[in-house]
C-alpha cells in the first residue's frame, strides 16, 4: 500500500494512465480488481476513487453526481461543488456517462425530478 500510494501523488495523470495500462498487460486484470481483492475500508474506498479519477474523469464525476442526488434527499453541497467545477470542463462527456451509470435516465431528467425552482434552474443552465 505504501508503494502504491507514493506512486499515485507523486506521478502525473498522464503517467499514471500508462502505468495502469501496463498493470493491466502484467497482471491480466486493472488496477480497479486489484484494489477490490488487496484492500478494505477507507484504503479501498480511497484508493479506488483514485484510479476511476484517473481511468475515466467523467465517468467518476457522473458516478458522483448520482451519488449527490439518489436516495432520500439531495447532498446540495456535493451536486452544486460538482456541476460548477465541471460545467466548463467536461459536461457533455459526463452527461454521457450519466446515462449509462443512471441506467438511461439524463442529467437533466434526473434534476428536474431532484430539484426545483431557481436551484433546478441554475444547475439546468451549468448542465447546457
Amino acid at each position: 500500500m505504501k508503494v502504491l500510494n507514493r506512486i499515485l501523488v507523486t506521478r502525473s495523470h498522464k503517467h499514471l494512465r500508462l502505468v495502469f495500462q501496463e498493470y493491466e498487460k502484467i497482471s491480466g486484470r486493472d488496477i480497479e480488481s486489484s484494489i477490490k481483492s488487496e484492500m478494505s475500508g477507507d484504503a479501498e474506498d480511497a484508493f479506488l476513487g483514485i484510479a476511476k479519477l484517473i481511468n475515466n474523469p467523467a465517468m467518476y464525476f457522473a458516478e458522483q453526481l448520482l451519488k449527490s442526488m439518489k436516495g432520500l434527499g439531495t447532498n446540495d453541497d456535493k451536486l452544486i461543488r460538482l456541476m460548477v467545477w465541471r460545467s466548463e470542463i467536461d459536461m457533455v462527456e459526463i452527461k454521457e456517462c450519466f446515462k449509462i451509470v443512471s441506467k438511461g435516465i439524463t442529467l437533466d431528467n434526473f434534476i428536474k425530478g431532484d430539484c426545483s425552482g431557481d436551484y433546478k434552474n441554475a444547475l439546468l443552465a451549468l448542465c447546457s
